[in-house]
């Protein structure tokens, strides 16, 4: 039986997507996130920018009345919907985003909700093109280190920190299954055989690792 790790902990009919595939799991959080105690000049947004879940639940927390969403992701746009948000823009990664509001909304004014580790197009960009913007850090990403006595099959990841944290203590032998591109281009580093999941989600990772082992 192949056995993979994944480098975070997963709901339970997560975990059957595996186990019911003949697929062992071994599973740890490879970061750890924790929330800052930030403050914005007004408790109503009129733009805000979210590229990660984590930036949504940040400011869950604080009660801020948002506008207009602008997102990465499915999972951070279901998370807006679900609290009562409005979507404006949504995107598959952040460059895209980027591009969509230079083209789009460049004449607003933006709060970009982040975390200390975020990535620098999105930013560089809008700065680029001198769209204004107050960038608030609402989390931060800390590494999870972790020593593994044994090899894997494979090991899942769903973030460039996830990779970064693994790799410190661990080396890749199998392939590494990511949620996205920046992801795999860390993964990268590391290993020959990046296989990337069709659509960004833990359950299309999953579906990644379930069809490589039954072929």
């Amino acid at each position: 039986m192949p056995t993979v790790l994944s480098t975070k902990k997963l709901a339970l009919n997560q975990k059957e997507l595996l186990l019911n595939a003949g697929i062992g799991l071994v599973e740890y959080n490879a970061i750890k996130i924790t929330f800052t105690n930030f403050t914005t000049d007004n408790k109503k947004i009129e733009n805000a920018i979210f590229t990660s879940k984590n930036a949504v639940e940040a400011i869950l927390k604080k009660d801020l009345v948002v506008e207009h969403c602008f997102c990465v992701g499915e999972k951070t746009a279901a998370l807006l919907t679900k609290n009562g948000f409005r979507i404006t823009e949504i995107t598959e990664n952040s460059e895209e985003l980027a591009t969509r509001l230079i083209e789009k909304h460049a004449n607003r004014q933006f709060h970009f909700f982040c975390g200390n580790k975020r990535r620098d197009e999105l930013p560089e960009m809008l700065k680029e093109r001198k769209i204004s913007f107050s960038e608030i850090q609402v989390y931060e990403t800390d590494l999870n280190l972790k020593e593994f006595q044994s090899d894997f099959d494979g090991v899942m990841f769903f973030s460039p920190s996830a990779v970064q944290s693994f790799t410190k203590m661990n080396q890749l032998t199998g392939p590494a299954f990511c949620i996205g591109p920046t992801t795999a281009e860390e993964a990268a580093k590391y290993t020959d055989k990046v296989l990337v999941a069709t659509k960004p989600g833990i359950e299309n990772v999953i579906a990644k690792v379930v069809v490589y082992f039954k072929n």
